[in-house]
């Protein structure tokens, strides 16, 4: 699904990613652990398109994408969440959703002047698939909320949900464990493996090893900047490289 080649990122005099080879398996829960500063999230904004890399290349289902604006990159259905979530903070928790979808009639003016009835009729499909969503994530008793009355953990289900309106075959999560209570975290996950048994692929960074050894086929370690090690979350466990770099050794 995702093949990524002698990639390299510069931030000035510091190399963020150097050099770094990985594939992530269409249909996989692949997860990306490391050190902080170790090139994680600089991998992720390369990929979709948030940096451009300074040398190496980027291929999503066979095709290049490195390079190209992000929102090229989006309509090649891989979607991402973000560390810190990007909730609309003034908008509903269903506005969230509605404004997701690409090509909606209703953005052009002669549309809505000429075409009412086709824009109604749009923004009803739209309206129904994200109630669906947000059933689907549990999320659906605070449709009407604004997004900034979320706690962390929702806004994290609804970043998910938001990922899910633009029909994504890929989905990168940056953290998605992060300030997410127990109980909103099982759904999360049951969502990602429901999610997978549906084709969805799934590529994320996480600092929760209970969570990366639990929930994913395969596991990528970065460590300055390139791929350290790779395998099943098990053998991973035992990587005398993985623990030196990650863990601080024995």
């Amino acid at each position: 699904m995702l093949q990524i080649e002698n990639l390299d990122k510069s931030f000035g005099g510091i190399k963020a990613v150097n050099r770094c080879s990985l594939k992530v398996q269409k249909g996989s829960i692949t997860g990306l652990i490391g050190p902080n500063g170790a090139g994680k999230t600089t991998l992720f904004n390369l990929v979709t398109g948030f940096h451009k890399p300074d040398r190496g290349g980027i291929w999503l289902s066979g095709k290049r994408i490195d390079g190209l604006p992000p929102h090229k990159i989006a309509r090649r259905a891989i979607s991402r969440t973000f560390q810190i979530p990007r909730e609309l903070k003034e908008m509903t928790v269903l506005e969230n959703l509605m404004l997701i979808p690409l090509l909606q009639k209703g953005e052009k003016i002669w549309n809505s002047l000429l075409r009412p009835s086709v824009v109604r009729s749009q923004e009803r499909e739209i309206m129904e698939k994200a109630l669906y969503v947000l059933e689907f994530v549990e999320l659906i008793h605070l449709k009407g909320d604004y997004g900034k009355s979320l706690s962390s953990g929702q806004k994290k289900l609804l970043e998910l949900a938001r990922t899910l309106m633009s029909d994504p075959k890929m989905i990168l999560l940056d953290e998605p464990g992060a300030g997410v209570n127990p109980t909103l975290m099982r759904k999360l996950i049951r969502n990602i493996e429901e999610l997978r048994e549906e084709g969805t692929t799934f590529f994320l960074i996480e600092h929760d090893m209970d969570l990366i050894m639990n929930l994913c086929d395969r596991v990528i370690v970065m460590n300055k900047g390139r791929e350290l090690a790779e395998g099943k979350p098990e053998d991973i466990k035992k990587d005398e490289r993985v623990m030196e770099a990650y863990l601080g050794g024995r």
